[in-house]
Order: structure tokens, then sequence, then C-alpha cells
């Protein structure tokens, strides 16, 4: 396919090597679509096409290297922490990284709020709009992340049942895993694309880009954490669904790392750092499109070794807390070594607000027997009645919301 590359993109290629080519297309308004009158003239647009991701294989630098290893051996050693029973502390980092990945994109609920909207639908209520999004997104990194577990191979079909899953509460989830047919763009106006910060590449090359893209995400020459940042990077660019391209291209990066085995337990929240420092974030992407790949990559692999001992230092303040609550358990009501309240602590880490249904499910334990352990948590103050009535009760963890919302503003938890 031949395109019209435009003189000022070729001038800007002069001093650096894009990773690709910027076409020139009409933009031409669809009467049938309102706009206002000076969107609806013709005008011109460069979209980007870039290069294939298959086989990359670019040279790093011996500084760069250094970054790189240095950051794989710091998630490596948060995952040496793991054992199956620290199995809740897993699904803790997974939640903190979906919910972060959402703040990147501008969606914001509370801990403490999205915990208590959790509850109210796993007991039969209802959550508001960004909250089920959120709580969506959840799903949406669970379900890449254990797809990764099992699976040898990701396909386009992994990528789309990831954005089907995250989109499926959304305001506009009539565009859950569809990927897209019409051109797309970032910044500038939502009438057209002409004045865009960034238009991606037209429809008709997402089906060969998205294939490309699959066969790096299955490829193994690369170190782990490079192969990551390029994946995350080149979907980014590719931007294959009309909405959730941020949050669908961060579950890439945790599918890349499970599938490599940096990963085997627990997920370093990459994307609470990457919100901390969205500007940084959004350059890394922008030098990778414009050539500065090694920019990227150490943009990325610093960002990997903060979010792995960020989580390093959280999850010990976490087996902390609970050990407080076994103390506290220990001398309010003294129960049996088999009963059912040391159950109940040792998976509450995975549920900061937690109901009998949940409790009943998680432990595997009778329903009468988790009501009289969630009474004798409660008498000794690990657990706080969220309301007063029998029905659809719920219990927050007492410590447990604060320390969350710490690790997912990216503070260092108090000593």
């Amino acid at each position: 396919m031949a395109y019209e590359l435009s003189a000022t993109r070729m001038l800007a290629m002069e001093g650096k090597p894009m990773r690709g080519q910027f076409v020139r297309r009409t933009w031409r308004h669809d009467p049938a679509i309102y706009a206002p009158p000076r969107y609806r003239r013709a005008c011109e647009y460069e979209a980007f096409i870039p290069e294939a991701l298959e086989a990359f294989d670019a040279p790093l630098g011996t500084d760069l290297s250094g970054v790189i290893s240095e950051a794989e051996r710091a998630v490596l050693g948060l995952n040496a922490q793991a054992h199956p029973g620290l199995a809740p502390l897993a699904r803790l980092l997974l939640r903190t990284e979906s919910i972060a990945s959402s703040k990147v994109e501008g969606m914001q609920v509370s801990v403490r709020d999205l915990a208590r909207a959790e509850a109210r639908v796993e007991t039969g209520g209802r959550a508001g709009p960004t909250a089920q999004e959120i709580l969506a997104n959840i799903d949406a990194m669970e379900l890449a992340v254990a797809e990764a577990s099992i699976q040898g191979v990701t396909t386009i079909e992994d990528l789309v049942a990831i954005h089907r899953a995250l989109m499926a509460t959304a305001p506009n989830a009539r565009m859950a895993g569809l990927i897209r047919t019409e051109q797309n763009w970032i910044g500038g106006n939502d009438h057209n694309p002409c004045g865009a910060d960034y238009v991606s590449p037209p429809p008709e090359d997402v089906p060969w880009l998205l294939q490309d893209l699959c066969v790096a995400v299955n490829e193994e020459h690369l170190p782990p954490l490079v192969q990551a940042a390029l994946v995350h990077a080149q979907f980014e660019t590719i931007h294959p669904f009309m909405d959730g391209n941020g949050r669908t291209g961060r579950a890439l990066i945790h599918v890349v790392l499970r599938r490599r085995g940096l990963t085997p337990a627990y997920v370093p929240p990459l994307s609470v750092v990457l919100a901390g420092n969205k500007p940084q974030y959004i350059e890394g992407l922008t030098r990778f499109r414009e050539g500065d790949v090694e920019g990227w990559l150490e943009t990325f692999a610093v960002a990997a070794a903060k979010a792995a001992d960020l989580a390093g230092q959280y999850l010990s303040r976490v087996l902390q807390l609970q050990d407080q609550w076994r103390d506290s358990l220990r001398a309010a009501v003294r129960p049996r070594a088999d009963a059912a309240a040391w159950r109940v602590i040792d998976v509450l880490v995975a549920h900061p607000i937690i109901t009998v249904p949940v409790a009943v499910a998680a432990t595997g334990r009778a329903k009468a027997t988790i009501n009289q352990a969630l009474g004798q948590l409660q008498e000794a103050g690990v657990l706080v009645p969220l309301t007063e009535r029998e029905r659809n009760r719920s219990w927050e963890a007492v410590g447990l919301l604060d320390l969350m919302g710490g690790l997912e503003d990216g503070r260092v938890p108090p000593g």
C-alpha cells in the first residue's frame, strides 16, 4: 500500500529515525453527525503507522542494560516472597494495579468508596458508573493475568476478550471487544483529527499491526521487561479500540511479564508509579514513536523497579497488620486453633470490606460458622460493621483501607 509522506514529517525525521511513518489523509465531515460549522470543512491530517515489532532487536547500551537488570531483580525479589498462604496478597496487588490503571485515565473513586461499592455488588446491589467501570477493570486485569498463566500463545482474540471485560459496564459498552473500523486520535477536538496531538494508524492497518503485536508478545528473545515495555508502547501507538486502550495496554504488560515467568505470583503495581508522573509516562510513549526507544525503556524499567520496591514495603506492612489482628483476636476471644475466624483473617487482605457470602466463598466454611467468626472478629476490633441491619451486612477490616490508599497514591508506608 502506497502512502504520501508529508515534507514536514520528513524533515522531523532527519535528525532521529522515527519508528514508522506519517501518512497524509483528508478528513471529510459526515453530515449525519452534528458538528459546529468550523469543523464541517474538509481538512488534512497525518496518521502514524509504526514499524512492525516482530523480531525487534535493537542493541541496548551498557547503562540501560544495567537499569533493566536491576529492575528485573527487583521484580523477581518481590515474587520471591510469595508462597501459597500469601495468595490473598497477590489479589491485593492486582487490585491495586487495576485501580491505579483507571486513575491514569482520570477515573477517581476513593479506595474506601470503591471497596463499599464492590461489597454492594457482591450482595446484589448496584454501584455508581465510575465504580462499576473500575471494578470491570479489576476483572479485566484478573482475566489477563490468569489467561497468561495457562495459555501458551496470546492471540488477537485474547486482546479482544480483555477489552470486552474492561468495557462491559462502561457507558459506551456497545464498543466492548470491537476492534475499531474508524479513525481515532488523541487531543485536539472531538469532531476531526486535524490538529490532534496524535493520530493513530488508519483503520485498515490495524489488523496486520495487531497480528504483528501478538507475534511480539509470544516471542522470547528479549529480556522480559524490555519485551513488556515495547509491547505496551506499540499497543498504545496502534490504539486499536475506540476507547479503553490505555487500560487494556497496561493489562498487556502483565500478560507479558506473567508469560515470561517474571511475575509468577505478585504483579508490581506499575500503574501506581505511572499515574504518579503521568506527563513523564506520556512523554516516554511519545519518545518511543519518535525513535528514542532507549529513553522509553529506561522510563519503564525505573517505574517497574519503584513499583516492586513499593509493593514489597506494603506487603510487609500488611503482614504486620494481620499479626495485629491475630493478637487482638487471641486477646479478646481465644478461639480454637481451627476456628474459622483465623481463616477469615488469612483472606481478609483480598476483601477489605467483607460480607458473609464472600467470606463463605473465600474460606470454604459453612455460613453459620462464618457468621460466628465475623462476630468474633467484630468483638476483637478487627472488623467494624458498616450497617446495623441483619440483611446483607458488611464489615470493614480495621486499618487495611488506609494502607491500600497509601499504596494506590504511591506513598511510602508509615514505619
